[in-house]
């Protein structure tokens, strides 16, 4: 099954999409909650003038930011011309005037960064080979500076990064991450962690988070376990035996969402599209993100 158009007449349309996750309660459209999928899709649809409805590449959670957020939208044919409020110039690209309009309907804390035509094979989520996250802290005894308060989490003491990196080697790979998610029924938590990187420059300390997928809360869980690490409360080999539980740990608390942001998602070229659907629909249940 390789998810194409809902219609041949349909085309379809890649989104890349930036957002500041602070006031929001996560992607996905929720009744009586202000999401990012519900802002953007009453923005699409009044510009296309019938109903629209993104797909995207991570549904993060409540709190968390994204600049490299990816998603798919298939728009009937004969409502692509209510995308443009001019022909675009030579030169220019071909939805430029799309992403201004949608800059005007918009609010400020989303902006969609670029709009172009897509395989019809191409599916923001099954298509995708990896996500890219970061976590950002400080250790500074102030605090975050107020102008990144909103995307780095303060954090009032020390950690000993070297021992976070030691720890963060032996969680990389294909392995159950069953104590670092929360549940979804019939949800697999096996997941193949490709990057767990530590980088300290004074008092901010980000971490580079890169995997096939991710379940629920498993990047802030990740980090939380490693912070227990970092201030020697728990040992670096304490996270590999973490890898043999079947259920989520309450031996440590998730980092918190302001933290975290989703940097970007990797695809396979477009004549490898429907191969890799097929794959992850094999390995993915409908919940998962």
């Amino acid at each position: 099954m390789t998810s194409p158009p809902t219609s041949s007449e349909d085309v379809r349309l890649r989104f890349d999409i930036a957002y500041d996750g602070t006031d929001f309660a996560g992607w996905a459209t929720q009744a009586g909650q202000r999401t990012v999928a519900g802002v953007l899709d009453e923005a699409l649809t009044t510009v296309f003038r019938t109903s629209m409805r993104l797909r995207a590449a991570g549904r993060t959670d409540t709190g968390v930011h994204a600049t490299g957020q990816v998603a798919h939208l298939d728009v009937p044919a004969d409502a692509l011309p209510n995308a443009y409020s001019r022909t675009p110039r030579v030169g220019e690209a071909e939805f430029s005037s799309l992403v201004r309009r949608l800059g005007r309907f918009l609010p400020t804390d989303v902006r969609v960064l670029d709009i172009a035509r897509a395989p019809a094979a191409f599916d923001a989520r099954f298509s995708a080979l990896r996500r890219h996250y970061v976590y950002r802290l400080s250790t500074a005894p102030y605090g975050v500076e107020p102008q990144r308060a909103r995307y780095v989490t303060a954090w009032p003491r020390d950690l000993d990064v070297e021992a976070m990196a030691t720890a963060s080697r032996y969680l990389l790979g294909l392995n159950d991450f069953a104590a670092f998610c929360r549940r979804r029924e019939n949800a697999t938590t096996i997941r193949d962690l490709q990057r767990l990187d530590w980088v300290r420059e004074g008092d901010l300390i980000t971490a580079s988070v890169s995997a096939d997928a991710f379940c629920w809360q498993m990047v802030r869980s990740l980090v939380g376990a490693l912070l227990a690490v970092g201030e020697h409360r728990r040992s670096p080999t304490w996270c590999r035996e973490l890898l043999t539980a079947t259920a989520r740990s309450s031996d440590f608390a998730a980092a918190p969402a302001h933290g975290l942001t989703l940097v970007g998602v990797d695809y396979p070229p477009d004549d490898e599209l429907a191969a890799r659907i097929l794959i992850t629909r094999d390995l993915r249940t409908p919940d998962e993100r």
